[in-house]
């Protein structure tokens, strides 16, 4: 995608019957009372996926991409044969495009005549995302991946990085919808595409025909659907051969939030996970009582502002389909209140609103004048990485670090040596602290959150409110008052002149809360201080870890980072994890190019080179 996305617009449906028509291009999603039966035998036999799929073997991908994603029908029947038809163990990867996504209320109502597909529409439907630019990813199984793709699908396909193995082209009819059947999205698909890659489409246009001929696809055209002539089916030269997948034993250095959620993305994806720390989860800037899901919403969707947009997404999808939290003494999914501490922020959350960057899915304005980030919480960051380190492949071991090694080698400070397949630091600002990493650029940042003592009045608090600072409803009949942002201490200890920054503050943003918890009575009955870790451009730093001393870039072999979320980690860690996991494992990223290479490590360094060449750690 561009650097600055489009705004998503919803398509506008009317039914008939059970029949979805686009009032946009005045066509059909699928054929009147056929629907199963036109997708089955249109892209899933036409591909000849049950024998491939069939054929394959255990760890092996077969990845199938889609030009336009419509009603998810394709998607669903391909993931019903891939269920159907696979070995265990095997993986299917759906990518699919879509500029114009249904509304949750018409998607339902698109596959609420099918019951043969409907554990697999409820999966769907459970994880639909809102409509905003970028890739997300939905869980249709235990390997079974949808990432689906808003925006223009020849700029999507132009972009993406990852290759496909059989492709449905759908969308509407050529005449009517000519913009997407272009001589550049056929090149694209063929550049995508691996050696016999198929394809198959409803159309027979000769246009199309010429154009996927033109971009290097043997074309064929055959007996049509129901009462349509023709269709085509494709092949792109040479022999098809099923990948297979990478795994093996990975070494997560950090138990905080952004180690528990990595190893979880690992585990899941069939690697034997080891996760070191020198105390315990959540011990260090993860480890604060509670903590809030949120972002900073922004109408200007810049790859950062995407990230930022992506990431609550994510998180809120890990949270359901985990289900945590499961209990109020762990927090609670119930919307955050963003109220805004300046008329620039106000006005920066109305254009949000207006301009539907973050459409009412995500944020809406409430009558006092803040705003609602519809679906957020707070939650108990030490619970949340012990649910996520739940896992039987997932194995603890309380070591401290001292040093690591290229190939996925630590030194232990008791003098072990473990080695893995791949080693992902993730140690916060003690990254840094490594032998060979004083050359990282973070920034840390030392905060310290009050304790207050719950009054009654204040237990009637149910969401978590952020403002200049920040407030939570109670957990152990405590709540969250902070936290303070201190670049010249980089100490632990506690300062009790920064819990009256915190309250003064409160009653500055807050008054009202601030009298329900006691005004000048409030009981600050315990407070904790850490150093967050944060880098220059406020972006997380995800990704291989490069070796500055070499000209052009390079990569230390088996070690990745993923560091640098300074108090955002409850939102910014499941995306990454998913993103390093899927690197790792030779999955199609789950993040769009501009977002990966916003996140990349190496970014600093080149940014250093561009203005000093002769830069050396």
């Amino acid at each position: 995608m561009s650097e600055t996305a489009e705004v998503i617009r919803s398509a506008r449906v009317e039914f008939a019957g059970d029949t979805p028509r686009s009032l946009e291009f005045d066509d059909n999603y699928f054929m009147a009372g056929r629907g199963i039966e036109e997708s089955q035998a249109v892209f899933v036999e036409a591909n000849h996926l049950p024998e491939r799929f069939g054929a394959l073997r255990s760890g092996e991908l077969f990845v199938v991409g889609e030009t336009g994603f419509g009603t998810g029908l394709n998607v669903l029947l391909a993931a019903e044969c891939f269920s159907r038809c696979a070995p265990t163990g095997a993986r299917l990867q759906i990518l699919s495009a879509e500029k114009l996504p249904l509304t949750l209320a018409d998607l339902k109502q698109a596959l609420s005549h099918w019951p043969s597909l409907a554990a697999w529409a409820r999966r769907l439907i459970n994880d639909y995302p809102p409509p905003v630019p970028g890739y997300h990813r939905i869980r249709l199984g235990d390997t079974i991946d949808l990432i689906l793709m808003y925006g223009d699908a020849a700029e999507l396909w132009c972009q993406l990085r990852a290759t496909v193995d059989a492709w449905f082209l759908d969308g509407f009819a050529p005449a009517r919808n000519r913009e997407m059947w272009s001589p550049e999205l056929f090149r694209a698909l063929a550049e995508r595409s691996r050696p016999g890659t198929t394809l198959a489409t409803f159309t027979a246009a000769s246009e199309v025909r010429r154009g996927l001929s033109d971009a290097g696809f043997d074309v064929s055209r055959v007996a049509g659907f129901g009462n349509k002539r023709h269709r085509l089916t494709g092949r792109l030269p040479g022999t098809w051969a099923a990948r297979s997948l990478r795994n093996g034993r990975a070494i997560i250095a950090g138990a905080g939030l952004a180690g528990a959620t990595t190893a979880r993305a690992l585990a899941e994806l069939g690697w034997q996970v080891t996760v070191v720390d020198k105390t315990g989860p959540a011990s260090g800037a993860s480890g604060n009582l509670a903590g809030v899901v949120y972002a900073t919403p922004s109408a200007h969707l810049t790859p950062q502002n995407r990230f930022y947009q992506s990431s609550l997404i994510r998180s809120l999808s890990w949270l359901r389909r985990l289900d945590f939290p499961a209990e109020p003494d762990d927090g609670r999914l119930n919307d955050v209140i963003l109220a805004p501490a300046s008329q620039h922020q106000k006005e920066k959350l109305n254009l949000a609103v207006d301009s539907r960057a973050w459409p009412p899915e995500l944020l809406t304005r409430r009558d006092d004048g803040s705003f609602c980030l519809r679906g957020a919480g707070y939650l108990r960051p030490a619970a949340w990485c012990r649910r996520l380190l739940d896992h039987p492949s997932i194995d603890f071991r309380q070591l401290e670090v001292r040093s690591f090694a290229p190939g996925a080698e630590i030194q232990t400070i008791d003098g072990k040596t473990l080695a893995a397949d791949a080693l992902i630091l993730c140690l916060a600002e003690r990254t840094a602290r490594l032998p060979g990493l004083e050359w990282l650029f973070i920034k840390r940042i030392r905060g310290q959150v009050s304790y207050c003592a719950a009054t009654a009045q204040s237990r009637d608090w149910h969401q978590a409110i952020c403002h200049a600072g920040y407030l939570t409803p109670a957990l152990d009949d405590r709540h969250c008052v902070g936290a303070t942002f201190d670049l010249h201490r980089l100490d632990h200890g506690i300062d009790p002149s920064d819990d009256l920054a915190n309250l003064e503050q409160l009653k500055s943003e807050m008054p009202e809360r601030w009298h329900e918890l006691g005004g000048d009575r409030i009981e600050v009955v315990d407070r904790r201080a850490a150093i967050r870790c944060q880098s220059p451009d406020f972006l997380p730093q995800t990704g291989p870890l490069p070796d500055p001393h070499q000209i052009p870039h390079r990569a230390i072999p088996g070690v990745y980072l993923n560091i640098a979320h300074g108090s955002r980690g409850l939102t910014h860690t499941p995306l990454c994890a998913e993103h390093l996991a899927a690197e790792l494992t030779g999955l199609a990223p789950p993040t769009e190019p501009a977002i990966t290479d916003a996140l990349a490590p190496e970014r600093f360094i080149l940014r250093q080179r561009r203005r000093d060449p002769h830069w050396q750690p």
